[in-house]
C-alpha cells in the first residue's frame, strides 16, 4: 500500500468497522494488501498452458468491498446460490 493508504486505513475508527480490529492488528507489513477473491461463476479459472499475457490472463480485481464512510451506509454481506447437482445425501442434516 501507498503512505497515504497506510494513514487513511488507521484513521479509520474501529467501531465502523464491520470485523472492528485495528490495521495494526491486521497487518505483518503496512506496505503489503493481501486480498482474497473468489470467482463465483468460475470464468477465472486459469487454463493450463495458456501462457502469461495480457491476452490470456483474466484477472479478478473488481472493487467489492469499501468503507461505510465511502457508501454512506452498511454494505449489505454477499450471499451466493449453489446450482442443485445431481448427488444425494446419504445423510439428513436437520
Amino acid at each position: 500500500r501507498t503512505a497515504n493508504e497506510i494513514s487513511t486505513e488507521k484513521a479509520v475508527p474501529v467501531d465502523q468497522l464491520r470485523d472492528p480490529q485495528h490495521d495494526d492488528q491486521r497487518v505483518q507489513n503496512p506496505k503489503w494488501l493481501v486480498v482474497i477473491g473468489v470467482c463465483t461463476h468460475l470464468g477465472c479459472v486459469p487454463v493450463a498452458n495458456a501462457g502469461d499475457s495480457a491476452d490470456t490472463t483474466a484477472h479478478a480485481t473488481a472493487l467489492t468491498t469499501m468503507r461505510r464512510d465511502a457508501s454512506a451506509r452498511d454494505q449489505r454481506l454477499s450471499t451466493s446460490k449453489s446450482h442443485r447437482t445431481a448427488s444425494s445425501m446419504k445423510e439428513s442434516w436437520s
